[in-house]
């Protein structure tokens, strides 16, 4: 079983709330907007990390790390990107692949908006952990937290963070 943090939308802020939830997972999944890669250090400082960059993320960002991060976790099928559209609605980028080769976990960031809805068209379990940033509209901090046991996505669970300040 692995245990994975899930957060988007950081735009340059970690803090040790953060940090806490870092340390409990066995990986960290950051679906772009990352800003400052301090943050991305500072997580890999701690737990391994697989990252998307995002619109606001500069050169050295899409260097580190791609648009797209596809990948297996234990027997699931993660696609991670960040602006990636929601069910009915996704993004021309990745609606032709979603088509030919659906994955079983679809994850997207961008609209600092949580959202984890199932596609019954393609089969697939799509998450928007929200955002864990100061930065943008919403008024919570939010991330996910959920385990993958085989082929099996269990235990998801909303962390809301605090009020933004």
């Amino acid at each position: 079983m692995t245990k994975i943090l899930l957060l988007s939308d950081t735009h340059s802020y970690i803090d040790d709330t953060i940090l806490k939830y870092v340390r409990l997972a066995d990986e960290v999944w950051h679906a772009g907007d990352i800003g400052d890669l301090s943050v991305t250090d500072a997580i890999k400082a701690e737990k391994p990390l697989r990252a998307v960059y995002g619109n606001i993320d500069d050169a050295k960002a899409r260097q580190e790390f791609p648009l797209n991060n596809r990948f297996m976790c234990e027997g699931v099928d993660v696609w991670i990107t960040h602006i990636g559209g929601y069910p009915g609605k996704y993004n021309p980028t990745v609606r032709e692949e979603m088509m030919l080769n659906p994955p079983k976990l679809f994850i997207c960031g961008h609209s600092h908006i949580l959202k984890v809805q199932f596609d019954q068209k393609h089969n697939l379990l799509h998450m928007n952990p929200g955002a864990a940033g100061t930065h943008g509209f919403h008024q919570v901090r939010t991330m996910l937290r959920f385990d993958i046991n085989g082929d099996k996505i269990e235990n998801l669970e909303v962390v809301e963070i605090a009020k933004k300040l």
